[in-house]
């Protein structure tokens, strides 16, 4: 059964949260990250912009990831491919893109992957003391509030599910419109090379392409500065 299109979280009062960009696969840099952020499992949280699986080599190990309690994630395009795999057109452009780790996994391990994956959302909400902030893969349309964006995901709107998980259009277009009701949004999806997040009006690009070894990092930083 698939979860909420749009998960919300309270307030954290015993720690910090945190938001990192896209995984792919490079978990082992996530765990030495955390280390060196001194995160404490017990008190902290973690918030990530999807994509946690494909070109890098650690995919298999996402849906143990995703079974701590402290580590949530929206969904992003390429945790939506292991959803559509079995298309053979999604599962050529899955291949061509990273998926092809996928054709050596067991029936067992495919069902335990969308199982996990069935359960992201499009989209999170978390309360801060800053206000309310927003976790989306791709891009939230520059003519549309938070919450008519959220409102249009939970009632299954096909065209935003779409630009959550595929836009480019705001970064692509350096376009600085605030997105109005929320304190602040993150996005992955486009890798900013300059290493380092990239801010948009209030929406910040922090996908800095953490597959790309000395090339790329990744990104890990309170959710709220």
């Amino acid at each position: 059964m698939s979860a909420s299109p749009v998960q919300r979280f309270a307030r954290n009062p015993l720690g910090t949260d945190f938001v990192c960009g896209d995984l792919h696969g490079k978990f082992t840099l996530l765990a030495a990250q955390l280390a060196e952020l001194e995160f404490d499992p017990s008190r902290d949280r973690l918030f990530a912009t999807g994509d946690l699986v494909d070109r890098g080599p650690e995919s298999e190990q996402a849906v143990e990831l995703l079974a701590e309690p402290w580590f949530h994630s929206v969904r992003g395009n390429h945790d939506a491919f292991v959803l559509e795999g079995d298309d053979p057109e999604v599962r050529q452009m899955w291949e061509l893109n990273g998926g092809e780790w996928w054709r050596y996994q067991p029936q067992l391990v495919r069902e335990a992957f969308r199982s996990a994956f069935a359960q992201l959302p499009y989209a999170i909400e978390v309360e801060t003391e800053a206000g309310l902030v927003g976790i989306v893969h791709a891009d939230v349309p520059p003519y549309l509030s938070w919450q008519e964006f959220v409102t249009g995901l939970t009632n299954g709107e096909g065209d935003l599910r779409e630009v959550a998980l595929w836009s480019r259009r705001r970064i692509y277009r350096n376009d600085p419109t605030p997105v109005v009701g929320i304190e602040r949004v993150y996005c992955g999806h486009t890798i900013v090379l300059e290493r380092r997040p990239v801010q948009l009006g209030n929406v910040f690009f922090i996908d800095t392409g953490a597959y790309l070894g000395s090339d790329g990092a990744l990104t890990i930083i309170p959710l709220i500065p």
